[in-house]
């Protein structure tokens, strides 16, 4: 079974690249948390096609619709979401309310289904885009798999992500203040000078709105006004540029982008099995594209002393962040820092050695077709998702370790 995140707090999604729409349910959210589609649209817009002047140029809505899982008395307010429609049937969603503890059903249609783009990788003799899907998953469904636009190895999939991680991110700020944050940090062989993770380096476990705010408006600022969000204003300008001219010569570029998270609750995670490591590297590591993820310093530890990398410990905290905010797998309440790396799009217009599905050697190259060619200028809104998800499991997991009998009353003791 495909879930993101469980078993305490879940995320399943269903759709195609260019069906008819992505359906998400989003498991064990505690009730009470007030919750607007107007907060998840937010997120939803930071991810959708054409959000970037330097990413595909197929345009989406990508509009949400809440049909369970929350409530208020007001019924006017909370079906004030868009209308659905089944043939002649249309009902009203949902706009806003309290998550009720149960299920929460939501649905994102498409509306840019070109799938014409398509028809040189249909069937047996179809073309393989070297780098993509189309091979393995053909030969593995017997045949029976989806070939536009990637099917359910789309980027689109990841609209689950991005709802069920904005319903998670609202409740861990609502309880803790956690805000999560991602900078893109190398776009092909470009570097920034100065990162997010430096950006937060020597924040403890309590950072003030104040003091979050202005690096947060300004990672708003270059992702609005340059297309590449990122600490370093010089480094997105020539990111930028190198963008522009790699998508004219018909390739792509690979890129690193950080995510981290701040006001962090202290001792969530396991050591083991259930280690958060083990699960934000995985659940990192396993989105589309991704080919490597390190946590904290990462690879960079390889090369020091024991006395170069123990965080200084004091009664106030950890001194420093090498181990980006997990030891043994549970949080220490220093930010968590992750750092996750792209390969260059597969999808590109330059001619390639490939095969047909039946295994024909054939020379490749793409006809049409509309891609990113960097999928990682993008990518941070889902990161952030799929951290906060992996988070809340673990303040949720963390939490049923005390039973408290009050909590299993039901009528007053005399």
């Amino acid at each position: 079974m495909e879930l993101l995140g469980g078993p305490l707090f879940s995320v399943a999604g269903a759709g195609e690249s260019h069906g008819p729409g992505i359906v998400t349910i989003v498991f064990g959210c505690p009730p009470g948390l007030w919750l607007t589609r107007a907060a998840v649209q937010a997120q939803l817009d930071r991810r959708r096609p054409g959000s970037s002047r330097h990413g595909t140029p197929r345009r989406e809505a990508d509009r949400v619709a809440f049909l369970a899982g929350i409530y208020q008395d007001d019924h006017e307010r909370l079906l004030e979401g868009p209308d659905a429609a089944v043939g002649d049937e249309r009902v009203a969603t949902y706009e806003a309310g309290y998550t009720t503890g149960e299920p929460i059903a939501a649905v994102v249609l498409s509306a840019a289904g070109k799938s014409g783009h398509y028809a040189q990788f249909e069937g047996p003799e179809g073309e393989v885009r070297p780098g993509h899907t189309d091979l393995v998953k053909y030969h593995q469904s017997g045949g029976l798999v989806d070939i536009r636009g990637g099917g359910r190895s789309s980027y689109r999939a990841t609209i689950s992500d991005v709802i069920g991680g904005s319903i998670a991110r609202l409740y861990l700020e609502a309880t803790f203040g956690t805000v999560f944050l991602s900078s893109v940090v190398q776009v092909g062989p470009l570097r920034a000078a100065r990162t997010l993770a430096d950006a937060v380096r020597g924040l403890g476990p309590t950072t003030p709105p104040e003091q979050i705010k202005p690096l947060a408006d300004a990672l708003a600022w270059s992702w609005g006004e340059i297309g590449i969000p990122a600490v370093d204003t010089e480094f997105a300008l020539e990111a930028a540029d190198l963008i522009k001219r790699t998508r004219v010569a018909g390739d792509s570029l690979g890129a690193a982008v950080e995510v981290v998270a701040l006001n962090v609750p202290a001792l969530a995670g396991d050591p083991l099995y259930q280690s958060l490591k083990l699960r934000l590297m995985g659940s990192l590591g396993g989105l589309h594209a991704v080919q490597a993820c390190e946590i904290g310093d990462g690879a960079a530890v390889a090369g020091r002393l024991g006395s170069e990398n123990n965080d200084p410990i004091r009664a106030t905290g950890y001194a420093g962040n090498s181990h980006g905010g997990l030891i043994g797998g549970i949080t220490t309440g220093n930010p968590l820092v992750a750092r996750v790396c792209f390969k260059p799009t597969s999808s590109i217009v330059k001619p390639q050695q490939s095969v047909r599905k039946n295994l024909e050697e054939i020379d490749f190259e793409l006809k049409k077709g509309r891609h990113d060619p960097c999928v990682g200028v993008r990518a941070g809104v889902t990161l952030e998702s799929r951290m906060a998800i992996e988070l809340l499991n673990a303040v949720l997991s963390h939490a049923a370790r005390q039973v408290r009998p009050d909590d299993f009353t039901l009528f007053p003791s005399e």
